[in-house]
C-alpha cells in the first residue's frame, strides 16, 4: 500500500471530497447542509454520552427512548438558529458573482456554529457535576467575572479544561478544513432557482425553530418530561439551554409572569394575609409592603448585629441535620443559641442568599436583584434600614467585592463600608481570595474597633474557603479524607475557622451587647432526582450572643424570615418592607419556605409543597423532611395553594420592577 494514501492529511481530503459529492445535490446550501450533519452527529453523540454517564438516573425514568427522540428535536431546533443567519443572506451572496465570498462565509460561520456547540458540550459535565444541570442562565452570569472563573476552573479542573480546549480547537480546525475543501466544488443554482426556492426553505427552517404548531413556539420547558431536572437537562442541548437563558435576561423583569398571571391586588392581598402580617397596617399605597414592625424585646439601649454568611454550607455537611460529620464547631455551638432545624434556602446562588438574608428579599426566575439595575439605590436592606437608626453598618469579604455585583449593591443600599481583599494581609490566598481565617481575623479587628466607637453596628460576613477548587491552608484541621482539596475538607476547615472566630469573639467586651447570627447562603451542590430537590435547600442556622438563650425552632422557616426576626431580637422597631416572620412573636404557627430551583418555584409548607412551571400546569406534592423525599402527586393541587404560590412569586417582581421595596425617603 502506498503511505502517502494513508497519510491523515489525505485521508481527510478524501473524506472531505467524498462528503462534498454526496452532498452536493444541496447546491450553494451544502455548507449549511454539512453543518447541520455534523452538528446532529455531535449533539447527540453528547446526549447519549451524558445518558450512559447517568444511566441510574436515566433509567428510573422509563423514557429513554424519547429522551433520545426529543433531544434530537431540541438539536433540529439550535441548527435552525445556526441555519437562519445564511439562509437569510442567501438572495444576495449565494451568487456565481460572489461564489468566494459565499464559500468564506458559509465555511467561517458553519465552523464558528459547531465550534459553539463542541464547547458548549465539552462544557456541560462539569457544569452538571456541580449544578446537576446543563450550563444556563449560572454559566451566562460567570463569565462576566473571568479572573474568578479561570482560577477556579484551573485549579479544580485543569485536566478538564485543558483537554476541552484541546479538542475544541483541534475540532474547530478539522471542521474548517473539511467545510473549506468540500465548499472548494460547491455548484451554485441559476438566480431563478435560488429565489423560488428560498421561500420554501425559509419556511422549512421556521418550522424547524418553531418545533411545533401550539399557540406558542417550542422552549426548555417544553422539554421537562420527567420529575428529575437534572434528565430533563439532558433532553436539550447545553447551547440553546444557554442562549435561552441569555434572551430570558433581557426579560428579567417580567419573569415571574412564566407562571401565569394574577391581578396586583389580589398579590398583594393573599401575601397580606399570612398570620403574622395580617394584623399590621400597610398605610402606603406606594410602597404596599411597608409596616412597622415593634420589637418583641424592649431594649433600653438597641443590640449591635453580625451575620457572618457561609460559603455554600447546607445541611449535607452537618450531622444533627442529617449530613456528614464535618462541622463539630457548629455542633458544639447550636446547643448556645437558637438553632434552626428546618430553615430553607431561597436559591442556589450567594446572590439569592444575600437578597434573602440582608434584605428579606423572596426569590424570582429572574436573576438575583443584587444584580439587577433598578436595584442598586433606594432598595430596602438591612443595613439600609439599621442606619437609619442611627448603626454603622459594613460588610467583610476575603475576595473583592466586586464579585457578583456586591459592591455596588451594598453601597448603593446602606453599608457604610466595604472591607475586603485589597485591605487585607492574609497569609493564605487562594483563587476565592483569603482563606476564612484571615477573613475572620480582619472581622475581629474591624469588630474591636467598631465597638470602641460606642454607636451600635451591623458587620455582615462573607466566607468563601468553601468554594470551588477548596483551597485552604495546611495543617489546619485532621483531614475528613484524602486527597485533601474536597468539599468535605473544605467545610471542615471553614467550620474550624468559625469556631475560632466565635471562641474569640467570646472573649470581647461586645459579645454580651451584640447578637450573631450563622447562615449559610445555600447548599455546595444543587442536586437529585426530584423535579426541585428540596433536601438541598436544608441548610444550617444558628442565632447567638448577648442575652440569646438556647432554642430550637422546629418550624419550616426561610432565609426571608431572619430579616424580621433578627430586627426582634435586637430591640429595633422599625419600617420595613420585608414579608417574613418574626419568630421572636411566635415560633409555633406552621411555617413555610420559598424555593427557587431554575425556572422552577416551589412553595413548601407543613401539608404540601405546590411547583410552578413556565408553561405548564402547576404541581403538587409531598416533602417527607426526615427522609428528603419529594413525591409528586397526579393530583392537580388546590387553587388556594397555587394562588398562595402565585402571589408569592409575583409579589418580589412586581416590587421590583415598580421600585417598591424600600423606605420613605
Amino acid at each position: 500500500m502506498n503511505k502517502s494514501n494513508t497519510h491523515p492529511r489525505v485521508l481527510l481530503h478524501a473524506a472531505a471530497v467524498r462528503l462534498a459529492h454526496l452532498t452536493s445535490w444541496a447546491g450553494p446550501y451544502v455548507t449549511i447542509l454539512q453543518m447541520s450533519l455534523f452538528g446532529m452527529f455531535l449533539l447527540s453523540f453528547s446526549r447519549l454520552s451524558m445518558m450512559v454517564w447517568q444511566w441510574d438516573r436515566v433509567r428510573q425514568t422509563g423514557i429513554p427512548s424519547e429522551i433520545l427522540l426529543q433531544g434530537a428535536r431540541a438539536d433540529l431546533i439550535l441548527l435552525g438558529y445556526f441555519i437562519a443567519i445564511p439562509l437569510l443572506l442567501a438572495p444576495v451572496l449565494a451568487h456565481p458573482s460572489r461564489a468566494s465570498i459565499w464559500k468564506w462565509f458559509t465555511s467561517s460561520w458553519a465552523t464558528f456554529a459547531l465550534m459553539f456547540i463542541v464547547f458548549m458540550e465539552m462544557s456541560s459535565p462539569q457544569f452538571i457535576m456541580q449544578y446537576d444541570v446543563r450550563p444556563n442562565r449560572l454559566f451566562v452570569e460567570y463569565l462576566s467575572y473571568p479572573r474568578e472563573v479561570f482560577a477556579t476552573l484551573w485549579n479544580g479542573f485543569r485536566t478538564a479544561v485543558i483537554l476541552g480546549i484541546g479538542a475544541t480547537v483541534v475540532l474547530t480546525v478539522l471542521f474548517f478544513y473539511i467545510f473549506r475543501r468540500a465548499a472548494s466544488g460547491m455548484q451554485f443554482w441559476r438566480a431563478r432557482t435560488l429565489l423560488l426556492t428560498w421561500p420554501l426553505i425559509c419556511l422549512l427552517v421556521f418550522a424547524q425553530v418553531r418545533s411545533t404548531t401550539g399557540h406558542r413556539p417550542a422552549n426548555p420547558a417544553l422539554f421537562a418530561l420527567t420529575g428529575d431536572s437534572m434528565v430533563n437537562s439532558l433532553i436539550i442541548n447545553s447551547g440553546w439551554s444557554v442562549l435561552d437563558a441569555i434572551n430570558s435576561l433581557r426579560k428579567e423583569a417580567n419573569s415571574s409572569e412564566i407562571y401565569g398571571s394574577i391581578p396586583p391586588s389580589q398579590v398583594l392581598a393573599e401575601v397580606k394575609a399570612a398570620p403574622w402580617l395580617r394584623d399590621h397596617v400597610f398605610p402606603n399605597k406606594d410602597i404596599p409592603t411597608l409596616h412597622r414592625q415593634d420589637a418583641a424585646i424592649k431594649r433600653d439601649r438597641p443590640l449591635n448585629l453580625v451575620i457572618v454568611l457561609q460559603e455554600s454550607l447546607g445541611a449535607t455537611f452537618v450531622e444533627s441535620l442529617g449530613g456528614l460529620p464535618v462541622t463539630p464547631e457548629l455542633e458544639k455551638l447550636k446547643g448556645e443559641g437558637w438553632w434552626f432545624e428546618q430553615l430553607y434556602a431561597t436559591g442556589t446562588r450567594s446572590v439569592r442568599g444575600i437578597e434573602a438574608v440582608i434584605a428579606g428579599y423572596p426569590p424570582t426566575p429572574a436573576r438575583s436583584v443584587v444584580k439587577l439595575s433598578l436595584a442598586q439605590q433606594n432598595f430596602y436592606t438591612l443595613a439600609a434600614g439599621l442606619g437609619q437608626q442611627g448603626y454603622h453598618t459594613e460588610f467583610v469579604y476575603g475576595g473583592e467585592a466586586h464579585f457578583d455585583n456586591m459592591r455596588s449593591f451594598f453601597t448603593g443600599n446602606g453599608f457604610q463600608k466595604i472591607v475586603d481583599l485589597p485591605q487585607m494581609s492574609p497569609r493564605f490566598v487562594g483563587s476565592w481570595g483569603a482563606s476564612d481565617e484571615d477573613l475572620f481575623d480582619k472581622s475581629l479587628e474591624r469588630l474591636k474597633s467598631l465597638h470602641a466607637q460606642d454607636k451600635p453596628f451591623f458587620s455582615l460576613i462573607f466566607t468563601s474557603s468553601n468554594h470551588e477548587p477548596f483551597e485552604f491552608p495546611d495543617n489546619k484541621i485532621e483531614l475528613y479524607e484524602k486527597p485533601k482539596q474536597t468539599v468535605n475538607n473544605a467545610v471542615k476547615y471553614a467550620d474550624f475557622a468559625l469556631g475560632k472566630f466565635i471562641r474569640e469573639a467570646k472573649k470581647q467586651a461586645y459579645w454580651k451587647d451584640t447578637v450573631f447570627l450563622i447562615v449559610a447562603d445555600h447548599d455546595n451542590r444543587v442536586y437529585g432526582n426530584a423535579l426541585v430537590p428540596i433536601k438541598k435547600f436544608h441548610i444550617p442556622g444558628l442565632i447567638l450572643g448577648a442575652d440569646v438563650q438556647p432554642k430550637r425552632i422546629r418550624t419550616i422557616a426561610s432565609q426571608v424570615d431572619l430579616g424580621p426576626t433578627l430586627l426582634s431580637l435586637l430591640g429595633v422597631s422599625s419600617n420595613h418592607p420585608m414579608i417574613g416572620r418574626d419568630l421572636v412573636r411566635d415560633d409555633k404557627t406552621p411555617g413555610r419556605a420559598l424555593i427557587q430551583f431554575n425556572n422552577y418555584f416551589a412553595w413548601l409548607d407543613d401539608s404540601s409543597a405546590t411547583i410552578l412551571r413556565p408553561g405548564q400546569a402547576p404541581l403538587m406534592g409531598r416533602y417527607d423532611g426526615g427522609t428528603g423525599v419529594l413525591e409528586v402527586s397526579t393530583d392537580a393541587p388546590l387553587q388556594e395553594q397555587v394562588t398562595k404560590a402565585m402571589a408569592h412569586v409575583m409579589l418580589p417582581s412586581l416590587l421590583y420592577r415598580e421600585q417598591r421595596y424600600r423606605l420613605v425617603k
